[in-house]
């Protein structure tokens, strides 16, 4: 009876593992350059409320914005304006664009943790300079949402 338990939840974590879970949980995937002695995150949360991390590791005090999403592996488009580099795709949403910022539709807000807690982006995510566990959170909401929520905090891997 016990070993029949053990391999039914071996096997629903593995069905698990590989189909994925519920979309709103989190994944945690392995570390870029995990050796470094820092490391930075990368938070997204889609519309659909699915979120994924990515974890870069880093040398020096600070790793900035646009090295973190470089390194992250995570697909993403900007377009420059004149407040600087503005994300109108990250992994894959929208599917497609023609403006970065089209009205009545859904956008990326920008985030910043530092000490466990996010504070909305007050400029473009290249100006950003991340220290050790901290992390770049983007959230695609829609444009009514007049005081968007962050995604959901950063995991140390």
């Amino acid at each position: 009876m016990r070993k029949d338990l053990l391999w039914a939840s071996a096997t629903l974590a593995l069905v698990t593992a590989t189909c994925g879970g519920s979309p709103s949980t989190s994944a945690t995937s392995s570390c870029a350059n995990p050796s470094a002695p820092h490391h930075a995150y990368v938070v997204i949360q889609h519309l659909s409320a699915l979120s994924l991390q990515k974890c870069v590791g880093f040398t020096g005090d600070t790793i900035d914005g646009q090295a973190l999403m470089d390194q992250s592996g995570v697909e993403y488009q900007a377009q420059t304006f004149s407040f600087g580099k503005a994300v109108c795709q990250v992994d894959n949403e929208p599917a497609q664009f023609s403006t970065c910022f089209p009205a009545n539709q859904p956008f990326w807000a920008l985030f910043i943790e530092s000490g466990g807690a996010w504070t909305s982006a007050t400029a473009s995510y290249t100006e950003a300079k991340l220290h050790d566990k901290e992390a770049l959170g983007w959230h695609y909401v829609q444009q009514s949402a007049a005081s968007p929520p962050p995604p959901p905090l950063a995991k140390e891997s």
